[in-house]
């Protein structure tokens, strides 16, 4: 039994991992692990949601599991995932749980956890429980069950953190933002964080009904947000994804800047004033080539990790550095937050628009970015197409091709079951090729 992936257990609601029977087995498990046999002390955990329909069974079934080993839960409803991290900690809690599939469409689910440090456990934090999960864990006597009790302002304590995320006085009046809520979590905490620091707030993805999130707009499809923010004349457009993790950002003209870009504006921002512990930024080995250039010229090391928030966030940590995140749009900034922040990061580059006096436009193109090209590659369960001898063969073939052009990525997907095959090169006509021969030699393996 493998549970846990890049960013905690994820999969179809209703089926494999993603069951009441195992969010049940899973709650007792984390609490278990939490909480020692024998330990009399009270204990609570936090648990908040995005809006999928099938959030409702596994919040109710993770209460009954953590319950059932002696722990308290507080139930804090739909807040985006930094907020669990952030109220983990402010409220004092040994575990808080999201239940969220983040950016994927509303039939999967998924569960993080966070630890009494508003941090995402460890791997071996992450073994242990699933050890749990499969032995069982031990229930307590019935005088030791937890109790359960809804927290009617866990979104309003997440709100008036971020507002002090921006230098104290900054108004953002003048500002004419789109923020594309995604259908989901944030879909109240962003529009209020906006307008409450005086910006015009055009909200879209903001009425979820339980199967709409992640659909037909947020981070992963920024075309509602373009269309909004050139309709609407906005001088930014806020595009989060379900969990409001992660963000793209539009200029005035519906143009996207990835994570990249915004990590580099950040980073040499963060460089100028002193700020950047270390002069190191944190991002994975997907972030473009021109990111890495980008920064050597301003004397910034770039450290990449493997795919996943968690890993950045655990080399930040490892590393004392304090900026990091992915090209997919998850920002991490430890001063601020535990986690990525789409809201927060979002906030930040509207208050170096105030600063600056300058559109986004401008802010947000720091490099020219090598030609990158990703194709993802579905497979079957059970399947393993990166052993076929024939997909190695293309691989080694690619390399090759590529010598010292560019790069070749090719890696499965922590979260789906999906092959991507990335690379990148200065010249189109050479990215194209090398893409399309591993990814035909991996299609052809997955049957």
């Amino acid at each position: 039994m493998k549970l846990f992936g890049t960013d905690g257990v994820r999969g179809r609601a209703n089926a494999g991992n993603m069951t009441a029977a195992m969010a049940l087995r899973l709650g007792a498990a984390a609490g278990r692990y939490f909480r020692r046999v024998g330990d009399s002390a009270a204990h609570r955990v936090v648990i908040g949601k995005d809006t999928r329909q099938s959030g409702y069974m596994l919040e109710t079934a993770l209460t009954a599991g953590l319950t059932s080993t002696g722990m308290n839960v507080l139930l804090l409803g739909p807040v985006p995932t930094p907020a669990v991290g952030l109220l983990a900690r402010s409220m004092r809690a040994d575990l808080g749980v999201m239940i969220s599939a983040s950016h994927n469409p509303a039939d999967d689910n998924g569960i993080k956890f966070f630890g009494p440090d508003g941090f995402k456990l460890s791997d071996a934090a992450e073994d242990a429980i699933e050890a749990l999960v499969r032995d069982g864990a031990e229930p307590v006597d019935a005088t030791e069950i937890g109790q359960a009790a809804r927290v009617d302002d866990g979104r309003g304590r997440y709100v008036e953190y971020v507002k002090t995320t921006i230098p104290s006085g900054m108004s953002l009046e003048g500002l004419r933002v789109v923020v594309d809520c995604a259908n989901g979590a944030a879909y109240r905490a962003a529009p209020d964080v906006l307008s409450e620091l005086g910006a015009t707030v055009i909200p879209i993805g903001v009425t979820p009904n339980g199967r709409n999130i992640n659909d037909r707009c947020g981070s992963t499809d920024t075309a509602a947000a373009a269309a909004a923010v050139v309709a609407h004349g906005a001088d930014l457009g806020i595009s989060l994804d379900g969990d409001a993790d992660r963000v793209m950002l539009l200029d005035a003209d519906g143009q996207v800047a990835d994570g990249d870009q915004i990590m580099a504006l950040f980073a040499a921002r963060w460089a100028a004033e002193g700020r950047l512990s270390g002069g190191t930024l944190v991002a994975t080995v997907m972030s473009n080539l021109g990111l890495e250039r980008f920064l050597q010229g301003h004397g910034i090391v770039l450290h990449r990790t493997k795919v996943g928030d968690r890993h950045v966030v655990e080399a930040m940590r490892g590393g004392g550095f304090n900026l990091g995140g992915e090209q997919s749009g998850h920002i991490v900034m430890t001063d601020y937050a535990t986690t990525g922040d789409g809201l927060i990061a979002g906030l930040q580059f509207a208050a170096e628009m105030v600063r600056t006096g300058r559109p986004a436009a401008d802010l947000m193109r720091r490099f020219e970015p090598v030609p990158q090209r990703l194709e993802n590659v579905r497979f079957a369960a059970g399947s393993a197409p990166l052993d076929d001898a024939q997909v190695k063969a293309a691989m080694a073939d690619a390399a090759a091709r590529l010598g010292g052009q560019g790069r070749l990525l090719i890696r499965a997907s922590g979260t789906e079951p999906l092959i991507r095959v990335m690379a990148e090169a200065e010249d189109p006509v050479l990215l194209n090729e090398v893409v399309d021969g591993v990814a035909d030699a991996v299609r052809g393996a997955a049957g």
